[in-house]
């Protein structure tokens, strides 16, 4: 039943691509101090942090071409090569095999002359451009998305945002106004609302929960249902409401003027937006000083066709 909701402002959505991650070689944790049997066990030692490996660091050899460091953390880098839930020493490891594959294979298309195709020079114009206009618009974006922009887009909006009531409820869904009217008059009389939810309630979302929709705005729930929760006190049971879910007996709980969330809740949010705004803004400045000539041939709008006066049947009357 709930509607989609904005969280606090139109964001645009950012694939942004990931910070590189360094690295390193994992250090063995320093032995246990030897102490008599009765006495209890010295804690281990905390190992030290892992030293941070320059990019020009040879991490292995392909026919004598290195694959570096610095080559790892460009791999690391690549959304197609993610790898959730592995330890650092794990990625190093996958990486590094990684690397020692592409070198195999990129050195054999070399031979092959792959590289000397008008395809393949086509494609390598692409990715070059590509990659200089991702870091470009990174480096310049930042520019743009300081801590004091984002604070101060943050107050405006805050500004700009209108108080709105919450209601906190609690809801059973049944498929007919007779079985909704059976469960109002047993809540009334002083059943428990939960149990009675989970018991009969259809609503699979909630069921298992006594009910509970928890806080919800206005415009989040479809309208016959909304405008009975937003009228009724907290503690209340409403008589059974129909909406095209079905019929709804539904309870509040509490109500609240919706809380704004904070600059550190938003601050993520915030900084995408800017990131992404700053970014448009840099290519559509780029597009207006560019000469751009357009040269593939516009799709041409059919000619509008001529109406041709319509014959009265033979049988029409004259005005």
């Amino acid at each position: 039943m709930p509607k989609d909701e904005s969280l606090f402002m139109p964001i645009l959505s950012r694939f942004l691509r990931p910070s590189a991650f360094v690295l390193a070689l994992t250090l063995p944790a320093v032995a246990l101090a030897q102490e008599p049997a009765a006495a209890p066990a010295t804690p281990a030692t905390p190992a030290a942090p892992a030293a941070k490996l320059s990019p020009d660091t040879v991490v292995a050899k392909v026919n004598g071409v290195p694959v570096t460091q610095g080559d790892l953390t460009i791999a690391g880098e690549d959304p197609a090569l993610s790898l959730p839930g592995v330890d650092e020493a794990g990625k190093k490891g996958l990486l590094v095999d990684y690397m020692i594959d592409l070198r195999v294979g990129a050195q054999a298309a070399d031979a092959a002359k792959v590289g000397e195709t008008p395809e393949f020079k086509r494609k390598l114009a692409y990715f070059r451009d590509k990659l200089l206009l991702d870091d470009y618009l990174e480096q310049e974006a930042k520019k743009a998305a300081t801590p004091d922009a984002a604070k101060a887009l943050y107050d405006q909006t805050v500004k700009s945002m209108k108080p709105e009531e919450e209601v906190h409820a609690r809801h059973i869904l049944v498929d007919n106004e007779a079985d909704a009217k059976k469960i109002a008059a047993r809540i009334k009389g002083g059943e428990d609302f939960s149990k009675i939810a989970g018991e009969l309630s259809k609503d699979p979302g909630s069921k298992a929960e006594g009910g509970d929709l928890g806080w919800f705005t206005k415009e989040r729930m479809v309208a016959p249902f909304a405008e009975a929760a937003f009228k009724m006190s907290p503690g209340q049971v409403s008589d059974p409401v129909k909406t095209q879910f079905g019929w709804h007996v539904i309870k509040v709980e509490e109500k609240r003027t919706k809380p704004i969330p904070s600059f550190d809740e938003m601050k993520e949010q915030v900084d995408q937006y800017l990131t992404r705004k700053a970014q448009q803004d840099i290519i559509l400045k780029l597009r207006e000083s560019a000469k751009i000539e357009r040269t593939d041939a516009a799709p041409t709008a059919p000619a509008p066709a001529t109406p041709t006066p319509a014959t009265p049947p033979a049988d029409a009357k004259k005005p």
